[in-house]
């Protein structure tokens, strides 16, 4: 356990912040997930419909630091492939 005030500080900065991380990097997980199941299940229609949320959450993401430009940029490009990929 933290003994100075500004460790204990730092400790509930952190505590907060895992909340936030937590929950972009499921946003962005959820939409991922979700397309990946509708290209797997041959519904490419749906899934370049989900491209757009699935960007949303990735730039938030970002945005906020909680992945890195390079990693954001890399997941969006490959879901674009996989979604243009698919058939119909």
């Amino acid at each position: 356990m933290p003994i100075t005030s500004s460790a204990k500080k730092a400790l509930r900065a952190s505590k907060r912040k895992v909340v936030f991380n937590t929950r972009r990097k499921k946003a962005v997980k959820d939409v991922t997930v979700e397309i990946k199941r509708l290209v797997r299940d041959g519904k490419g229609k749906e899934a370049k419909a989900l491209v757009s949320k699935a960007y949303k959450a990735i730039d938030k993401a970002v945005k906020s630091n909680t992945l890195k430009k390079g990693t954001g940029s890399r997941k969006k490009s490959r879901l674009v492939k996989m979604v243009n990929k698919a058939k119909s």
